[in-house]
């Protein structure tokens, strides 16, 4: 395994670089102020426009696609050095380089199983950045952990599907610019129990869709990821063609989905953690309590050193995991994918904790991003599938090695 950059990931590694310094990061103070005197609780800040225009001039767009003629047809060993800058910013760096979740999964279930027609109606206005989609899987009346329980029926009408049933957690669906949702449903409840499922293609604006309420995650909207929705979808009727794949189709093309969703989440996070041990660092060095600065505190030392230790046990992780799935294939790379999800969200939330007691009553104010990091990283123990789900997975492939 050779992780070293080769020379496209070192050029756009400066590019993207300079970007964030020179753009991303003076607009964080932008964004908090246009935020701040919104009315409408899940609006981005009108900078994010001027991001986007000038990543696009840059060309630092759709870098997480690997198909060249859809995006910038880089493999995840070489995205991952570039998701993990974005993620020192990641309520405005990934939207910028319309890199953010939940398009791009949407976008790469598109790109991989879509028609010609859906591609060019859905996702071609995706890839522009015209518009923003959302996903729409989990519900609130089943254990969604386990993708089998889906409840949400589409039935097939003649030339038309309907879709009857209740989501939530819906992502993206709060997002002013959503124009379509991905919704994966049951079409066959009689079939074997992974050949059950379907996604579907639903305008926004098609009747019988209803937006019942955005969700809060630990008080916040989320709004970076178009926010969460719980959606009812009463009669919703949409042509046939609007299926993704096939009938049966749905638990795969989920699983092709969250595989690159999973790590690129885990790219962000290691960039999160590594803006939180900065924090950290400045900080302690620029407060004194007793006498000497905090950073002479050997309490604060050994944070800082676990910090560091811990980002780069994660980053490897992370590395090897990309590798793997550029090499062996999506499949190969299942237990290193199970690990990363595993390993990567507890390690950020653990620096994010110790930058924010770093910083004392501060840590937990608006005036810091460090709060909305953590709460970031904490729910990511939860999307994707939940810890418990990837140990009873992983620890049961451990198990038959030794059977």
């Amino acid at each position: 395994m050779d992780f070293a950059h080769d020379a496209t990931t070192e050029e756009l590694r400066h590019r993207l670089l300079r970007f964030m310094a020179e753009f991303v990061h003076p607009a964080e103070p932008v964004a908090r102020a246009q935020l701040a005197t919104a009315t409408e609780p899940w609006a981005r800040p009108a900078v994010l426009a001027d991001l986007k225009a000038e990543a696009r001039r840059q060309g630092l767009w759709n870098l997480f696609l690997p198909d060249p003629e859809l995006g910038a047809g880089l493999t995840n060993l070489q995205y991952a050095p570039l998701a993990e800058i974005t993620g020192h910013s990641p309520h405005l760096a990934p939207e910028a380089l319309n890199c953010a979740a939940p398009d791009t999964g949407n976008m790469e279930v598109l790109a991989m199983f879509g028609t010609p027609a859906q591609r060019e109606r859905w996702l071609r206005p995706l890839l522009d950045g015209e518009i923003r989609s959302a996903f729409c899987m989990t519900e609130p009346d089943v254990a969604s952990s386990d993708a089998t329980n889906i409840a949400t029926r589409v039935e097939r009408d003649g030339d038309h599907y309907v879709v009857n049933g209740r989501k939530w957690w819906s992502s993206g669906a709060m997002s002013p610019d959503c124009r379509v949702f991905v919704v994966m449903g049951r079409t066959d409840p009689h079939a074997e129990r992974h050949r059950q499922q379907s996604m579907v293609i639903v305008p926004r604006d098609t009747p019988g869709v209803r937006v019942e309420r955005g969700m809060h995650v630990f008080g916040y909207t989320d709004a970076a990821h178009g926010g969460h929705a719980e959606i009812v979808f009463e009669d919703v009727r949409v042509p046939a063609d609007h299926l993704i794949a096939g009938e049966g189709e749905g638990f795969a093309i989920a699983q092709a989905r969250l595989g690159p969703g999973r790590i690129h989440h885990c790219m962000r996070l290691v960039g999160i953690a590594e803006r939180a041990l900065e924090l950290m660092c400045r900080r302690v060095a620029q407060r004194v309590a007793f006498g000497k600065p905090l950073a002479a505190q050997g309490v604060v030392r050994e944070w800082i050193a676990e910090s560091r230790v811990r980002i780069e046990q994660a980053r490897l992780l992370v590395l090897k995991t990309a590798w793997l799935m550029d090499t062996a294939g999506n499949r190969g790379a299942h237990t290193e994918i199970q690990a990363i999800k595993i390993a990567t969200p507890l390690m950020a939330e653990w620096v994010l904790d110790k930058a924010i007691q770093a910083h004392g009553a501060a840590g937990v104010s608006q005036d810091f991003p460090l709060a909305e990091l953590w709460a970031q990283a904490r729910t990511l123990r939860l999307a994707d599938g939940p810890d418990e789900v990837h140990r009873t997975s992983l620890a049961k492939r451990e198990l038959r090695r030794h059977q």
